[in-house]
């Protein structure tokens, strides 16, 4: 555990709270996977295949019918579009994410949130004054020598801490990509199962548009129910059927690649992409908002890292995913360019007769699958944003003992299911959800970049042409892709951007009164006169037991506490105020979690307390959280005391060396002095302990603050329809309070009622 500690010279002391311990993960890990062996590795190679790839490994099933919608026009248009596929495909999914997005993981999570978590270790870039210096410490934060790349980092990250809008324009295009990903979660489901069961159409002239669209939301039903079961669960269920759906596309693709065109080949010279757009200009750029959709799913490579590992996932892609995908694109290019008029069922058209059944059992199975990728995502980023105050307290569940980053959320869950329901039966059309879906994909790749490139100059000071190059190649090509999309709002690409207000109004609601309620706290914590007061007051009774109040104030004792003693003039023999901080780090080692300091004066017998957190922490531990805090509290104790003994002999081996010396009569005295307080200390720590062992024994009762939340009296309009109508609905509904995070026993629970009047 770590505690505070006292100099043995000078007596200085050293608040334990201004100091961290340093030994936390380096960024560049993996959950503390870096040491996993290769079969490992392997065995969460082939499970990623079930859970990350289903969305991208199943967009064959419709980008060409999004790209040429009004068919194909001249017969080289083929092999313009399968240029600008393959390398859009190389370009993002392999090059952007799989070997430099990974690299930003966060101890080994991944989504927007691990990015946006990232600049905060670095930059005090965050709205809750909690952050203190040694927290870099926790970061494994280096000071490098000057130079000009390490200058133009200082320079951004001075303009991130002293500018509210770069903080504010940080925090909300965090929020933003967020929102666009939880909507790639919702609109995944719906064009994969749409256009996978619509392809029973070709085998059956009984199906009607009605038919499909009910089996798919029969489908979709199915699916969110058995999320239940959890990641690993899941993934190993479906990594297999995936796994045969990639080797049937990438052997159709190369079956239809020598039979009918091989020369399609030549699409490997980036030229024909600008042939393409000089011979048909504007239709070449609306097609666009079609050849984008074959990289939907390339941000849960990044998002759904946390299920896995880096290598894992970089694994999978180069030796499965990406030679498939690309092998099935060349063959439908190659049947194409031999049947035009087929372009808008071209993935089941160029299927050979003989495997067409097998491959349409295993297409719905993987259109099922694929929705797995963005749901599992969703999960992570809202655990994520939860931990960092950005969504309201919900029920997460943690669905492997093995793996951490493998959560279920079953309100989150319940909630995607209907709005794939509704979407599916609003829309009914894949094409139509093609539109909304591109302009979803494209906003989430752009906010990633953007914070990327943070990321580049001030974290990993990358050399400025590369960054460039970055911009200029990647960044060029997404925004090539994002004014495409943008054309298509009308036509269905409004529905991501509905779906992004919705979650970030509440993402934005959350937050805000989250940071006002930690100033208000902050600005009426109990004074040091208040604290000596209640020590003085004879009319304040001490019973046996441990007391412990939680809040989230790191500086300073909450106000609660004072609310408490001004209507209950009872204290415990022994109290702990608990204060909850989230870290912008992804995990702490429970042996660096509790951090503890005695507040004056001692007579209070009272202990100040901050539990660490990441953003990925199991907040419920197996074993019970007050067991984990009265031991870290006899660990203190027991370091305090060995530390104040041996301070005592070293001022009485001081003494007996000037004995034999002539010495002046000042120094003997300070001398004595020292010695008479390292002897009161020692005799104060043998009988703190011995409080904290009768206080344990005699029970412990949690404190926890009902804090009814309103606006004050000066707040304008919008704040008091922000705190008392917005939050109020938001905090009412919430299915997990303080007491079930913590596993805090019901029966020795008191719930301290106070008012907040935010302005």
């Amino acid at each position: 555990m770590i505690s505070g500690t006292c100099s043995s010279q000078n007596r200085k002391c050293l608040d334990s709270f201004d100091r961290e311990p340093g030994n936390l993960h380096d960024h560049h890990t993996t959950k503390g996977r870096h040491g996993v062996g290769w079969p490992v590795i392997l065995r969460l190679a082939f499970q990623s295949i079930g859970i990350v790839y289903g969305d991208i490994g199943t967009s064959p099933l419709y980008v060409f019918a999004g790209t040429f919608p009004d068919g194909i026009k001249h017969e080289d248009d083929i092999i313009g579009a399968f240029s600008l596929i393959f390398y859009t495909i190389t370009l993002i999914p392999l090059i952007k994410y799989v070997f430099i997005v990974l690299r930003a993981n966060d101890n080994g999570d991944g989504g927007t949130f691990a990015l946006y978590s990232l600049i905060c270790r670095y930059a005090k870039a965050g709205f809750i004054p909690s952050q203190e210096a040694a927290d870099r410490d926790v970061s494994n934060y280096k000071l490098e020598t000057p130079n000009n790349r390490l200058k133009r980092a200082s320079k951004l990250k001075s303009k991130l801490e002293k500018s509210q809008f770069s903080k504010y324009v940080l925090l909300f295009a965090t929020m933003i990509g967020t929102c666009m990903v939880m909507g790639d979660g919702i609109l995944t489901p719906c064009i994969s199962v749409l256009s996978a069961v619509g392809g029973i159409k070709q085998a059956s002239n009984k199906m009607t548009e009605d038919m499909i669209v009910w089996i798919s939301v029969a489908v979709l039903v199915a699916l969110f129910m058995v999320q239940r079961f959890g990641t690993g669960k899941v993934g190993y269920t479906f990594a297999p059927i995936l796994f045969i759906w990639f080797i049937f596309i990438a052997l159709t693709g190369l079956y239809n690649f020598i039979k009918y065109d091989p020369s399609v080949i030549k699409a490997l010279n980036p030229m024909y992409i600008i042939y393409y757009f000089k011979r048909d200009k504007k239709q070449a750029w609306i097609s666009l908002g079609g050849t984008v959709l074959s990289i939907t799913g390339a941000e849960a490579l990044f998002a759904d890292v946390g299920h896995f590992t880096v290598h894992s996932i970089q694994l999978s892609t180069c030796t499965v995913i990406y030679p498939a995908i690309v092998l099935q694109y060349m063959g439908q290019s190659s049947y194409l360019r031999k049947h035009k008029m087929d372009v808008l069922d071209a993935f089941y058209k160029a299927v050979p007769g003989p495997v067409y059944w097998p491959m349409f059992v295993i297409a719905v199975l993987a259109a099922i699958i694929a929705s797995q990728s963005l749901i599992s995502a969703t999960f992570s980023i809202i655990q994520q944003s939860l931990a960092l105050g950005c969504f309201p307290r919900v029920k997460i569940v943690h669905t492997s003992t093995k793996y951490e980053g493998q959560v279920y959320i079953p309100e989150i869950n319940y909630l995607l299911m209907l709005a794939c329901v509704a979407v599916t039966l609003g829309f009914r059309d894949p094409g139509k959800l093609g539109n909304a879906y591109g302009l979803a994909v494209v906003s989430v790749m752009a906010i990633t970049s953007s914070l990327l490139v943070v990321i580049m100059i001030m974290i990993w000071k990358t050399h400025v042409l590369l960054i460039i190059s970055y911009i200029l190649i990647i960044g060029g090509l997404e925004l090539l892709y994002l004014t495409a999309v943008l054309s298509k709002f009308i036509e269905g690409g409004y529905l991501p951007l509905v779906f992004a207000v919705i979650l970030l109004a509440i993402m934005y609601t959350w937050n805000d009164v989250y940071r006002r309620k930690y100033y208000y706290e902050l600005e009426h914590k109990i004074s040091a006169e208040r604290l000596k007061d209640i020590a003085l007051n004879t009319n304040v009774s001490r019973l046996p037991g441990i007391a412990v109040f939680y809040s989230e104030l790191v500086q300073g004792i909450p106000p609660i506490f004072g609310q408490y003693v001004s209507n209950v003039p009872v204290l415990h023999s022994l109290l702990v105020f608990v204060s909850i901080k989230s870290l912008p780090i992804s995990k702490v080692p429970v042996d660096e979690r509790f951090l503890f300091r005695q507040v004056q004066p001692k007579e209070l017998n009272m202990f100040r307390c901050i539990v660490r957190y990441g953003y990925t922490d199991i907040r419920n531990e197996e074993e019970p959280f007050e067991r984990l805090l009265v031991e870290g509290l006899k660990a203190y104790m027991q370091e305090e005391f060995l530390i104040n003994e041996s301070n005592q002999n070293h001022v009485q081996s001081n003494e007996a060396d000037n004995d034999d010396i002539c010495v002046q009569i000042e120094e003997d005295e300070i001398e004595n002095e020292a010695t008479e307080r390292n002897i009161e200390e020692v005799t104060h720590g043998t009988e703190m302990m011995e409080v904290v062992e009768k206080a344990w024994h005699a029970g412990v009762v949690h404190f926890v603050g009902d804090n009814e939340v309103i606006a004050g009296k000066s707040a304008n309009l919008w704040k008091r329809v922000l705190i008392n109508y917005a939050y109020y609905f938001l905090k009412n509904n919430l299915r997990q309070s303080i007491n079930k995070v913590f596993d805090i026993p019901q029966e020795r629970m008191l719930k301290v009622g106070m008012t907040y009047e935010l302005q």
